[in-house]
């Protein structure tokens, strides 16, 4: 359906502030949105680079995957499991993104002598692998608040330039023209009194002059 306007001056100044705060708003949002696309280009980066490291250490496991199935009757899964990943924050184009820090173990305490030699390499290996599961973790968490972001900004620019500009320009427009005609057909009409109102003076009878008398 249509937008019906009013064609009012009151309506053409709202419009005009609104158009001026579309235009000042958009390049901001076009800013925004390509410091998201940057930023996202290159986490997408971090998280090929951070999957491969962690898949070299995945492969190092594989010499271990045997032995570890036996688990010696130690809880090592357990032990591998992260207790706490540390992050921090930064903020990238008003997103707060996390920022992957290390990761916190549990403690533990075995016998070196009443476990075999390989547990302590293949333990440190699968620690190592879930702390580079991790910062992958953290780096796409990165990647899905940054690209929410930029659907939403991508959005609010179509908006504004499709829809919103548009629209506001076409209404300030039909409300000059309109405006614009009813001031032509305001002076006309004046045009139009004022040669009525010559004709009316002029066939108007004139007063009797005075006659002039001898002394």
């Amino acid at each position: 359906m249509a937008e019906k306007i009013k064609l009012t001056r009151p309506e053409l100044k709202r419009r005009r502030d609104r158009l001026a705060r579309f235009e000042r708003f958009l390049p901001m949002l076009k800013l925004k949105q390509q410091q998201l696309q940057v930023m996202l280009r290159e986490l997408s980066v971090q998280v090929v680079q951070a999957q491969q490291a962690m898949d070299q250490v995945t492969t190092k496991l594989e010499a271990y995957q045997a032995l570890w199935a036996d688990r010696t009757g130690l809880p090592l899964e357990k032990w591998a499991r992260p207790e706490r990943v540390i992050t921090s924050h930064r903020n990238v184009a008003g997103v707060e993104v996390p920022v992957f820090e290390n990761v916190e173990f549990v403690e533990v305490q075995y016998s070196l002598f009443g476990t075999p030699a390989w547990v302590d390499q293949a333990l440190e290996d699968r620690r190592e692998q879930n702390r580079r599961a991790a910062a992958v973790q953290v780096l796409r968490d990165g990647e899905r608040l940054l690209q929410g972001e930029l659907s939403r900004v991508i959005q609010r620019v179509n908006l504004f330039e499709k829809i919103m500009i548009p629209k506001d320009r076409e209404a300030i427009r039909r409300i000059r023209i309109k405006l614009g005609d009813e001031m032509a057909a305001a002076v006309g009409r004046a045009k139009i009194a004022k040669g009525k109102l010559a004709k009316v003076l002029e066939n108007a009878p004139q007063d009797a002059k005075p006659t002039e008398t001898s002394a």
